[in-house]
């Protein structure tokens, strides 16, 4: 009873790409889709964007994650990452609540892709103008 207790899940959304996650204490092992955390985000600057949540609690070595991400492309996934770790912070303990909301991890970034409009070449791109 006290293991489904001390499990955390949260979600999180960015772009095209969803994540949820399950989190529980540990030694701060990280899996995305049943890969190492490493192998699956391949760039440093992708890997320290999602464990801000993590060092700005300081909670980095203290909790195990195992997520899913579905949809979009890397920096999305990342982005929804972000956003589920950090909801799943608050869930674990309320207190960490000014610290991320400071940081501005607790927002929802809603921006997605403008879709392509008929009869133009793009989103918001025209063809040339030809006066004559």
């Amino acid at each position: 009873m006290s293991a489904q207790k001390s499990q955390i899940l949260a979600s999180g959304r960015r772009k095209c790409a969803g994540a949820s996650v399950q989190m529980k204490p540990g030694m701060g092992k990280i899996k995305v889709n049943g890969k190492p955390f490493e192998a699956y985000f391949t760039t440093e600057a992708l890997r320290g964007y999602i464990s801000q949540p993590l060092q700005v609690t300081e909670t980095l070595g203290h909790v195990d994650i195992d997520a899913t991400v579905r949809g979009g492309g890397m920096s999305g996934q990342a982005g929804a990452l972000r956003f589920s770790i950090a909801r799943a912070l608050i869930k674990k303990d309320e207190n960490l609540r000014p610290v991320l909301k400071g940081s501005g991890m607790l927002t929802c970034d809603a921006r997605v892709k403008e879709r392509k409009k008929t009869g133009r070449p793009g989103a918001r791109k025209r063809f040339q103008f030809s006066k004559r």
